[in-house]
Formats: C-alpha cells, structure tokens, sequence
C-alpha cells in the first residue's frame, strides 16, 4: 500500500520539470559539479554502483558513460521513463522503480557506491530516515562508500523565506515555521528540511564510518543572480573556491544542499 507521501511525490514530479534541475543555470550546475566530484574520488574501476532516488538520471547515465556497472531505482514514474529515454547501447545500466524504504530485491552487500542523493529529502519520520539508511548499508559492499545527501534549514529560511518574502506569512505554529524558528516538516510540504546536528546525529546512529560532509551547493541559492551573470573566467574561479571550501565545518550549514560520504 502506498504511502500519502508517494502519491504526493508522483503529482510533484509529474509537474515538475526535475529533469534540468541541475544544469539550468551557472548555480544549480554548482551542485552537480560538487557531487561528482567527490563520488570520483573515492569510485575505483570495476565497481558497481546503485543510486536509490536517481530522478532523471543526472548522475547515473553520466557513471554509465563512464563504463560503470549501474543500478538505477526511482520511485516516480514520470522520471523513470525520462531516464530510460536516455540510455543507449552501450550503457551497461538497470533501471528499476523502487522505494528507498524496501531495497528487497537487491541482495545483500551488492554494490561498491552507494548513492541516496534524494530519497532523504522527502523522508519525515526518524523511523522511516532510519530505515533508508539501514537499507543503503545492507546493499553496500563491506569498506564501499555510501552518498547521502539532505536540504538544510538556514539556506532556505533566508533565501526563500527573506530574500523572497515569503517568511512572515509562512510564520507561526500552525504555519510552515513555528516560533523558536525551525521548520515545521510536514508530508503536504514534500521537502524535509535539518540542520547539521540532526544529520550528524542521524548518520553517526548506525554501523558506518563518518568520512566527510560537503556543501555542495554552498551560499549559491543567496546570490544567484551574481553567480549566473558570471562570465566564464570569473564562475570557474567562483567554482574552484567552493570546491576548495566545500569541507569547511564553519561553512557546511549554511550550504542549500549537502552530501554525507559514510564507509560501511
């Protein structure tokens, strides 16, 4: 039986256009330059990767391009056959519809990389975000490297919620933020906002190794406009000094989009 939240999640992303997310613009590329870096750093040839939540295939056809053995799974419908008009001959990539929550028909210790980089993002109980993690661990090959990635709080109340003037009438108990200003998550909201506290607390509560966090968006959402009227010289500096402070704990919370990088 489906959950109230995946049918929200197939009418968002039938809506949606999840598909150029990522490479619209100078900012939001930001975080998909970020995010592969770091899975190259630690992905070694021959290894076999799933990612749970792989949307419209930005990560996992370009891993498939590489001559990696891929495992796609991803709850909506709508991006799933956006992803599979994309794959070509030669890609040696399975993609499947699936829930982060119940990963039954992969075998345990499957892959080498394992990637939740969106899954965590619509999760609202600590039971059912304590269940996609156990689930990413079991699939995930002894001493492989496992990709979670979450939306920050702060980044969001200042960029959507000041900067875009949606704060005050958004305010308050019954609202979308309660008076000691944290979010209040619900379902009908889609998005599940933390903090650092609560996503290091989360991932330090099973059997893996903390390797590092990443900003992987970092202050972009606040000043976009800048960032995207960058001529090409200046945004690859822009670019490299994120990519050069992106491990900075003094910087991580306020970043719009972070990845954690465990070790089982």
């Amino acid at each position: 039986m489906k959950r109230n939240i995946d049918n929200l999640l197939q009418d968002y992303y039938n809506l949606y256009t999840e598909d150029d997310r990522l490479t619209k613009d100078k900012t939001h590329y930001i975080e998909y330059v970020t995010t592969m870096k770091y899975i190259d750093k630690y992905i070694k040839k021959g290894n076999k990767i799933i990612e749970i939540g792989a949307g419209t295939g930005a990560y996992s056809l370009e891993l498939a391009r590489k001559g990696y053995d891929v495992t796609a799974l991803e709850l909506s419908e709508n991006n799933l056959s956006i992803l599979k008009s994309k794959i070509t001959p030669e890609m040696n990539i399975k993609a499947l519809q699936g829930n982060a929550l119940d990963l039954s028909m992969i075998e345990d210790e499957s892959y080498d990389i394992t990637l939740v980089l969106g899954p965590l993002y619509h999760i609202f109980t600590k039971e059912e975000q304590n269940k996609v993690i156990e689930e990413a661990i079991r699939v995930t090959k002894k001493d492989g490297y496992i990709y979670y990635a979450f939306i920050l709080t702060d980044i969001t109340f200042l960029e959507w919620g000041f900067k875009r003037e949606n704060f005050v009438s958004n305010f308050g108990n019954d609202k979308m933020i309660d008076e000691n200003y944290k979010p209040i998550n619900k379902e009908e909201l889609i998005f599940y906002l933390s903090n650092m506290e609560e996503v290091k607390k989360l991932i330090n509560n099973h059997n893996q190794k903390e390797i590092t966090y990443v900003a992987t968006d970092g202050i972009g959402r606040i000043i976009k406009d800048t960032i995207n009227e960058m001529d090409e010289e200046t945004y690859n500096h822009y670019l490299n000094y994120h990519l050069t402070i992106c491990e900075r704990e003094d910087l991580i919370g306020y970043s719009g989009h972070i990845i954690a990088i465990a070790q089982k």
